[in-house]
């Protein structure tokens, strides 16, 4: 399986972080790679709400895909699934900590795999994936810090 969490602590209050976190409509705004967000239905960023975007992964410069909103436990966990030759799961866990910061957990889970995509998978996610999830959180850290 592909996938991974990734932490980051920020030194903002968990009702900062969240604000950012279950909001995709700022989700661009913390993403070093241009996408694009759109509701197709239901009420945004509440469980069950479906959404399209439209974003960079290697080789497509313009992937779409369609996803939902699965999971809203205000201010700790927000997660969503899109769907793209399978199911991919995004989460985030917010845990306060002693000083008024936040610890952010984002955790993907990659869909089973077949063929070419799962022979390039392992081999892309660690060269592209993690470094680009890696700045995506160090993006959000610097967006919640500023209290924007």
């Amino acid at each position: 399986m592909t996938g991974g969490t990734f932490t980051t602590r920020i030194q903002a209050p968990p009702k900062t972080v969240w604000a950012l976190v279950a909001d995709l409509g700022t989700h661009p705004s913390w993403s070093p790679k241009p996408y694009t967000i759109e509701w197709i239905s239901g009420e945004p960023n509440r469980v069950g709400s479906k959404f399209r975007s439209v974003g960079w992964i290697p080789g497509d410069k313009r992937h779409m895909n369609e996803g939902e909103i699965t999971e809203r436990v205000e201010p700790t966990r927000f997660a969503l699934r899109s769907q793209d030759d399978g199911w991919f799961i995004n989460a985030f866990d917010l845990t306060p900590v002693g000083d008024g910061a936040t610890e952010v957990a984002f955790t993907i889970t990659f869909p089973t795999m077949k063929g070419m995509k799962a022979l390039a998978a392992p081999v892309a996610f660690p060269l592209v994936g993690k470094p680009d999830i890696r700045k995506r959180l160090d993006l959000l850290k610097e967006k919640a810090e500023r209290g924007s």
